[in-house]
């Protein structure tokens, strides 16, 4: 098994929490930047916005692998 998650019998990957996590850290970078006026910059702000989440999705994957070892599965070898 590589660590999934046991919520009240439903087995979870362990991507999901990381996805989770990083949606939300996504939606408040997002709405900081919005307030700083970056946006004003790009071109196709949905793009962007999907660039963003990626890289906020992996740094959040590698920080959690680091912190849990439960997660290290979603890293490969």
């Amino acid at each position: 098994m590589r660590g999934e998650f046991d919520v009240f019998g439903v087995y979870l990957p362990p991507l999901l929490p990381a996805a989770a996590l990083a949606w939300l850290l996504t939606v408040l970078l997002s709405h900081a930047l919005n307030r700083v006026g970056f946006y004003r910059f790009v071109w196709h702000r949905p793009l962007a916005n999907l660039a963003l989440y990626v890289v906020v999705l992996g740094a959040t994957v590698l920080g959690l692998a680091a912190i849990l070892p439960s997660l290290r599965g979603m890293l490969p070898a």
